[in-house]
């Protein structure tokens, strides 16, 4: 028999890192009955790319939540949460490699996240990041990791914390905090160098996933050559 809604938890975790790679954070957040922050954790990560404080965020999420209760988890990564939804069964099938024979990356993250993530009920909502009346737990997420990136010590819930401030560079780092979440959602060019995306003359075979793509489609350049924009980040 299915319980009553009311048992489901709602929570959103995020990632923070001060220049990619730079001082970093990772936060998450649990939602009490009326969808307000209510429990909640921040710890400093060193320095640390966005890709490791996104990931690190949503292990020790998923280590701090029961996981015989269903949960709601809520993020502006694309890349952590097509790591652990789309791209992990083909990694894990071709022995922890890339579509393009590479490791993949933040392998051992992903590793605890999968085995985490074993026999619970998930489900993953994409949330747009710095976004006016935007999601509230996600907003929360955001403000914990960059606080904890910022001063590099620990915060929470259960060490009597205030709520945390809102982070002062977000509107000079937020266009640059995300590019493959960016980059997903619109489907545009991206920033110079290798962000930038361009129509597929031709059709073709994503080097990170393995999937294919249509002429015509916008790919970016990637470290094993053109593909989705999205998985720019997944062969970083």
């Amino acid at each position: 028999m299915i319980g009553p809604m009311r048992e489901r938890v709602v929570a959103a975790c995020d990632g923070a890192s001060k220049g990619n790679p730079g001082p970093a954070g990772w936060a998450w957040v649990v939602a009490d009955a009326s969808q307000t922050p209510d429990r909640w954790e921040a710890g400093p990560l060193g320095t640390a790319t966005n890709n490791v404080a996104e990931l690190t965020a949503l292990e020790r999420l998923l280590t701090a939540t029961d996981p015989a209760v269903p949960i709601e988890i809520r993020m502006d990564s694309q890349y952590a949460m097509k790591a652990v939804t789309a791209w992990l069964p083909n990694w894990k099938r071709n022995g922890w490699k890339t579509a393009a024979g590479k490791p993949v990356a933040n392998q051992e993250l992903v590793v605890r996240i999968d085995e985490l993530l074993v026999g619970r009920d998930v489900e993953f909502r994409y949330v747009p990041a710095h976004q006016v009346d935007g999601d509230r737990l996600n907003d929360f997420a955001d403000r914990a990791a960059s606080q904890a990136a910022s001063i590099q010590e620990s915060a929470g819930s259960a060490l009597g914390s205030p709520e945390p401030p809102p982070a002062p560079d977000v509107p000079a780092k937020a266009p640059r905090r995300k590019p493959a979440a960016r980059g997903a959602r619109g489907g545009g060019a991206g920033s110079a160098g290798s962000s930038r995306t361009i129509k597929a003359k031709f059709p073709g075979r994503c080097g990170v996933c393995g999937r294919s793509y249509a002429a015509g489609e916008q790919i970016a350049k990637n470290a094993s050559g053109w593909g989705h924009p999205e998985c720019r980040s997944a062969d970083a």
